[in-house]
């Protein structure tokens, strides 16, 4: 058995991993650290804390961070604070989790000699313009807009001085917005779903024109298992499923599969600084490592994420209420 260990494993894409290793990677013995703050929850792994080893805990924990890291064969790191809104609101903490985070983790893996992949996001790269036909590569400049993007880019920069200055032997990952079962309804694509099924009409950021490039949580952790077996130390890989569109097209599509008018959405006041267009160029991974995404409809798997948000409304009614006052605060 190879010994994993995984930080913020109750989270959305971390919770995720750890189902998708446990279904399709039986030879992984996985240990799971989170601090369980809002945005990592337990129940997002209801069924599975039997196989695996869960610890509560803070990755800014050196001495706790050090003895998990001893004992594993293998980090995977998705412990970060994620939420651009927030960052917004309260920097401190997306400088804690993903710099000081990130560093306590090198440390001991340094120490130690563990192989780590580092999962971050295309958010470093800042945005492009809506009429420009480049996507981002593995060489686009960094050029983060938020305090979360910009120690997200942090993150990825300590990783590459350690990989360089030490020799450790890791990877890192730049995947685009994700979406699917166990996503905090903050975010997008499940505030919306979970405002219809609340009766409460779906909102849309000012014109509703930003375009992101969206993957399905399961396609970005089947790459991240592909770079874990096959990539090379030292190397980023981008991860995108070519699943452009705009966040207009997304409320309208949303709308119609859960039987309502299209247009039935309020617009609200924009996000301070909201990046236009993100766009992965997912070629590397394609061609060195032959990786290739299962969800490519994108219509289809916003239908699956809505039948699981409707399935499963006791994971989330409680949260509803408190999530809504703090966007209305905001005028959003």
């Amino acid at each position: 058995m190879t010994k994993m260990l995984i930080t913020g494993g109750a989270g959305f894409i971390g919770s995720n991993f750890v189902h998708y290793t446990l279904q399709n990677y039986p030879d992984y013995q996985l240990t799971v650290i989170d601090k369980l703050t809002y945005a990592g929850n337990p129940d997002n792994l209801a069924g599975v804390l039997e196989k695996i080893e869960f610890v509560t805990g803070d990755i800014c924990d050196r001495e706790l961070v050090d003895r998990l890291v001893s004992e594993t064969d293998i980090v995977v790191h998705f412990a970060a604070e994620s939420h651009n809104d927030n960052s917004l609101r309260d920097p401190w903490p997306f400088v804690e989790s993903n710099l000081v985070g990130t560093a306590s983790i090198l440390e001991a893996v340094r120490k130690h000699g563990k192989r780590l992949h580092h999962i971050s996001t295309d958010e470093v790269y800042g945005d492009l313009e809506l009429d420009d036909p480049a996507k981002f590569t593995p060489e686009t400049p960094y050029n983060a807009s938020s305090p979360y993007s910009s120690t997200k880019a942090g993150s990825d920069l300590l990783v590459k001085a350690w990989v360089r200055s030490f020799g450790i032997h890791a990877t890192i990952s730049n995947c685009s917005n994700n979406y699917g079962p166990y996503q905090h309804i903050e975010k997008f694509i499940p505030r919306q779903i979970t405002n219809i099924l609340s009766g409460i009409k779906p909102k849309l950021y000012g014109e509703g024109k930003n375009v992101r490039d969206w993957i399905h949580v399961d396609d970005h952790n089947n790459a991240v298992h592909a770079i874990i077996e096959k990539g090379r130390s030292g190397e980023t890989y981008l991860i995108g499923a070519d699943g452009e569109e705009n966040n207009k097209y997304i409320v309208e599509t949303i709308l119609e599969l859960m039987g309502k008018d299209k247009n039935d959405y309020e617009h609200v006041n924009d996000r301070p600084g909201h990046d236009m267009r993100y766009a992965i160029d997912a070629t590397k991974l394609r061609e060195e490592l032959g990786w290739e995404p299962k969800y490519t409809n994108l219509r289809a798997g916003l239908e699956a994420t809505i039948d699981w948000y409707t399935e499963n409304r006791a994971w989330w009614e409680a949260e509803k209420a408190k999530v809504e006052a703090a966007y209305a605060e905001k005028g959003q």
